[in-house]
């Protein structure tokens, strides 16, 4: 089964809109955000 952003948000705890800007590096997400989603997005591979 493939991951989709909404997993990656759920896990992280965020709007899958964040875990948008954070994977294409845009936006205004301040750090703790985006090691969260990136720890998640990780974890999900």
């Amino acid at each position: 089964m493939m991951t989709t952003i909404k997993d990656v948000a759920k896990m992280a705890g965020v709007a899958s809109s964040t875990v948008s800007c954070v994977l294409n590096d845009k936006g205004n997400v301040s750090e703790p955000t985006r090691l969260r989603v990136l720890e998640a997005a990780s974890q999900l591979n």
